[in-house]
């Protein structure tokens, strides 16, 4: 069954990779049952005081795919996804992978700008979601984004007050009776092919808002299994979760899944809060976490007032967004683990350093692929490749990397070029071993603590304002954050605009509150390059004076950058 949107690989890469044994033809469905069958009362799952053992996850991952096929769903069916770091998220998934419904993979932070538009355009048939989550009405939310659907877009909600007319679906995880064996027989027989999408995970997206990444069970299982295995993952892994799981980093890069297929434990945190982090730590003997550099300074900064034990952090990696050497340099051991710098995207390709490198390639480089198969292309500005050693940008092929963004044609055309090579946006040089180096990029995006945000998106809002003639969006330095969004903006004669007017359009359009505007710049005009496009080079110059450590209110006054008090 393939879903309508989805860009398939073509069959003589197919071929390949099967014959590889990079795709094992197995739907992850009948994976977690060989963990089952494997590690059974081993623990597999932490999430506060509840402990999850392996034969129970997939016991309770079954009840919940019968579960939700009694509510409807079926098989090609896709399903919005909303929910924060817990057991249950990591049940769903595997019910999902059961019974051939792909979850579209949102975070938390999203709101109805987001979510009404991932909903629209998988078409899904239910949102599940928290009931609240740090004291937001989430259940309200998505009975608002299930409504955009119509009457049949269900609404699963995991918390503790299921309002009437919606789904408990924690109810739906013990209601089930009956031989669990024999339950297992039944999906079994209704499994899905392994070339079909298991999840949709979202893109950073450069162009408006977040393009949907469909992921395969064969790809993305060889995206964690290998994953797993150049991080030295075993039986003794205690993989703590501090980024959100709905991330590839934390879910399959090797993060949840590659604990899981190797035996090992994942212990779900809410937050990377660096006591509740450390005590998790100390308390699971946890081995090895991953970070992005705004939190990894946060916990070295903590790190050096705090009393609990590290010692068994063996690895701590840190991705995301670009690791300075300075940062790695004080990360070598300042954490207790060996540093592994990651680079890699949701659209597949994934590079490490490797346990065993010397430091000065930790220091410097953000590794190498995990598959010999990846194919790295750097080419100039016109596609011709770059000469050994030079940098340019970024093009992939690989059997992890899909070859189109989920029913997006217009922009895979622009993405991708025709034998499939994936434009990452991204410039760097390599080694003559493969190492990588990221240089920059080329894609107009602001990264804050590794959230990526598209200046396009934040432009088209502001924009909207009615005070507003022209707007640009670029980042600006961030001593936590790394990037801010800087809003650079020429007001129509006679108006006025402060940042409160921005924080209110951005809150009454259910905007995710990390792509709001911290900081906002007037100019009498936008800056232009010789060739008549905006000059983004020299605003971000301009916006490099201002570099808050947390936003503080203000008011913005033309020729001055103020920060922005969060919603």
């Amino acid at each position: 069954m393939t879903r309508a949107g989805v860009v398939p690989w073509p069959e003589e890469f197919v071929r390949q990779y099967v014959a590889k044994g990079y795709w094992r033809q197995r739907p992850l469905g009948a994976l977690m049952w060989e963990w089952a069958d494997a590690y059974g009362p081993r623990v597999a799952l932490v999430d506060g005081d509840r402990r999850v053992t392996y034969r129970e996850l997939a016991e309770t991952a079954d009840n919940l795919a019968e579960g939700m096929a009694g509510t409807g769903l079926k098989r090609g069916d896709n399903i919005l996804v909303q929910l924060p770091n817990c057991w249950e998220f990591i049940a769903l998934v595997l019910a999902c992978a059961r019974l051939g419904v792909a979850p579209v993979l949102a975070l938390p932070p999203h709101r109805e700008h987001e979510l009404t538009y991932m909903a629209e355009l998988a078409e899904v048939s239910a949102v599940v979601a928290p009931g609240s989550w740090r004291g937001f009405d989430h259940q309200s939310l998505a009975e608002h984004v299930a409504r955009t659907r119509g009457h049949g877009c269900r609404v699963l909600i995991v918390g503790d007050t299921v309002r009437p007319g919606n789904v408990d679906l924690r109810a739906l995880m013990t209601a089930a009776t009956g031989d669990p064996a024999a339950r297992r027989h039944r999906l079994d027989t209704l499994a899905p092919d392994a070339s079909e999408v298991l999840l949709f995970l979202l893109s950073g997206g450069t162009t408006g808002l977040p393009k949907i990444i469909a992921r395969t069970h064969n790809d993305y299982e060889y995206n964690a299994r290998r994953s797993g295995e150049v991080c030295g993952y075993g039986r003794d892994t205690v993989y703590l979760a501090v980024l959100p799981v709905a991330h590839n980093f934390a879910l399959a890069s090797p993060g949840v899944l590659a604990a899981l297929m190797s035996g090992g434990r994942a212990v779900l945190m809410p937050s990377p809060n660096p006591e509740a982090a450390f005590a998790a730590v100390e308390r699971e003997r946890a081995t090895v976490t991953s970070l992005v550099p705004a939190v990894a300074r946060r916990w070295l900064e903590a790190a050096a007032k705090d009393h609990h034990d590290l010692s068994s952090l063996r690895v701590v990696q840190v991705g995301g967004s670009v690791l300075s050497s300075a940062e790695a340099q004080s990360l070598l051991g300042g954490l207790g683990g060996r540093l592994q710098q990651v680079f890699g995207m949701a659209e597949g390709l994934l590079n490490y350093t490797r346990l065993d490198d010397p430091d000065h390639l930790v220091l410097t480089t953000q590794g190498r692929p995990i598959c010999p198969d990846d194919e790295i292309l750097l080419v100039d500005e016109d596609d011709v490749p770059v000469p050994p050693g030079r940098p340019g940008r970024l093009l992939t092929r690989g059997p992890y990397t899909p070859r189109g963004y989920f029913a997006a044609p217009e922009h895979n055309a622009r993405a991708f070029t025709a034998d499939g090579w994936y434009r990452t946006g991204d410039v760097v040089h390599r080694d003559a071993a493969g190492n990588v180096t990221v240089e920059g990029r080329t894609k107009d995006l602001i990264n804050r603590g590794g959230e990526k945000i598209s200046a396009d998106e934040v432009e088209d809002l502001v924009r909207s304002l009615p005070q507003v003639a022209d707007v640009a969006v670029v980042p600006a330095p961030h001593r936590e954050l790394g990037e801010s969004v800087c809003a650079c903006v020429v007001l129509k004669g006679g108006q006025t605009l402060d940042l409160a007017d921005i924080q209110r359009l951005f809150h009454e359009r259910g905007v995710a509150a990390f792509k709001t505007p911290e900081l906002l710049m007037f100019l009498p005009a936008l800056p232009q390059t010789p060739v008549g496009k905006i000059d983004k080079k020299a605003l971000r110059k301009l916006a490099e004076p201002a570099v808050p450590t947390r936003p503080t209110p203000g008011r913005a006054r033309p020729a001055r950058v103020t920060a922005l008090p969060r919603p």
